[in-house]
């Protein structure tokens, strides 16, 4: 009996450091495994820390990618919306209740970045550029604004059935008449030089670009549509905005494809470029500097619509000038809308729209279409870009000059009596002193510009849309 016992305490022992061996095995396995993982975070972190340094900026949302924690980057404006629908109306006006803004840039190992336009902000860089610099209390002053975008800005819209559309301006197809309409527009479109039709098709081109200005918007935080059809009124004022503004490029681009004076298909691979190839006016994704943005370039589409309205006329197309005087039309009302919004923004936060203004000056408005490529452009004569050329055209043809963008600053200082505002901050009295005395100093400048145009020589260029020919610039 007692040699059994011992052959069971024996067995017994050996049972129990069988498992002791077979756990220390297993932690083993696991030490190895985690130190394995560990050393592929840390090789991510470093490369994402190597792609940030050249300022390219990699986000991994791959929730599934090998065990890495990833986190989605929630955007000041974005977040998520809880919709709570008023179930005792019809209308479905909503409430927004968001999540809190901006992951920390330490979380998301996001370098940190510096705005002018907000010092106060805690923006950060994505693909070199600043982001995201509103801070929550403008989040608030643009999330206040929602009467008054309805009983002051909304009037600016028209209705659908009050609104003008391209067959209104076109040889109607269904009648007798078409044929000889349309030879009446081709006969007429003869007198016009090939000067003015660059300007008229580079026009024609930046409208046709409204994706991108619609994506653009939808950026914008506080003010973006979530969902593609949400019903703040942020959301359907850009909708609204953007189907009226559709019309534009729909009627140019149909008055020159029936012209027959350009080539179409180098126009379109110049439109499917400049969509794909998007814009960088430097908005930082805030409101304040978006709506600066649009004050100026509505009112510079306005000029450019109206001055290629009057010079169609002064060749001797009054069809096409009245075409492009309703253009400028439109331009004209949106114009005030958006101008009307920084002026509530002025009058709620003075400061932050003062140091707005005074920062998109600095970096300077881009026009939209300052990426346009038309695939041939720079592979001849000086190399020049394609938009560069098209803007000494449009100069020299005194469609948008540098005058004409600076007049548009001075009549924005007037407009909102910047002067007189009352700025607190040492930051937005700076502001306030810069953007005052800028028109002055730019026609300074310009006037030295001009003198050294004068002087400058001519050079042979040829544009693809207007099939090659060649003409000085």
């Amino acid at each position: 009996r007692e040699r059994e016992r011992e052959r069971r305490r024996e067995h017994l022992s050996r049972e129990r450091e069988g498992r002791e061996e077979e756990r220390g095995e297993e932690e083993r396995r696991e030490g190895f495994e985690k130190r394995q993982l560990a050393g592929e975070r840390e090789r991510e972190r470093e490369k994402e820390r190597k792609q940030m340094r050249g300022g390219a900026m990699s986000f991994h949302l791959n929730s599934h990618s090998k065990g890495m924690r990833t986190r989605r980057l929630l955007t000041r404006s974005s977040s998520r919306f809880n919709l709570k629908v008023n179930q005792d109306t019809s209308k479905k006006l909503v409430r927004v209740d968001r999540v809190n803004a901006i992951a920390e840039p330490e979380l998301l190992d996001l370098p940190k970045a510096f705005s002018e336009a907000a010092p106060d902000a805690s923006p950060v860089l994505i693909c070199g550029q600043v982001s995201h610099s509103l801070t929550k209390e403008r989040e608030e002053v643009i999330t206040s604004m929602e009467d008054f975008m309805t009983d002051k800005v909304y009037k600016y819209l028209k209705p659908v059935e009050k609104c003008w559309q391209a067959s209104d301006y076109l040889p109607d197809p269904s009648q007798e008449d078409f044929i000889p309409k349309v030879q009446e527009l081709r006969e007429r479109t003869l007198a016009l030089p090939d000067e003015y039709l660059v300007v008229l098709v580079g026009d024609m081109i930046t409208e046709e670009a409204l994706p991108t200005y619609m994506s653009m918007l939808n950026t914008i935080d506080a003010t973006r549509d979530e969902t593609g059809s949400a019903d703040t009124v942020w959301a359907r004022w850009t909708r609204e905005w953007t189907a009226e503004e559709n019309r534009h490029g729909d009627l140019l681009n149909k008055y020159l494809y029936l012209s027959g004076r350009v080539d179409m298909r180098s126009i379109e691979v110049t439109i499917q470029n400049l969509i794909g190839s998007g814009m960088c006016p430097k908005t930082e994704n805030n409101p304040y500097l978006g709506f600066m943005y649009t004050s100026f370039q509505e009112r510079a589409t306005k000029v450019s619509h109206g001055n290629t309205g009057r010079n169609a006329v002064g060749h001797g197309d009054q069809a096409l000038g009245e075409i492009c005087a309703q253009i400028a039309s439109d331009e004209a009302r949106h114009e005030k809308a958006y101008q009307l919004i920084c002026e509530e923004l002025y009058n709620r936060d003075p400061d932050g729209m003062m140091m707005a203004f005074a920062d998109m000056m600095k970096k300077q408005i881009v026009m939209p279409a300052h990426l346009m490529d038309d695939g041939v452009h720079t592979t001849r004569g000086s190399g020049a870009k394609l938009f560069e050329d098209f803007e000494m055209v449009a100069m020299n043809t005194e469609t948008y000059t540098t005058r004409d963008y600076i007049d548009i600053i001075d009549y924005l200082l007037k407009r909102w009596k910047v002067e007189s505002i009352v700025c607190t901050s040492e930051s937005g009295q700076a502001a306030q002193d810069y953007v005052c005395k800028l028109p002055n100093r730019l026609r300074r400048l310009s006037e030295r510009a001009e003198k050294r145009m004068k002087k400058r020589q001519k050079q042979p260029v040829k544009f693809s849309w207007v099939y090659d020919r060649e003409f000085l610039v």
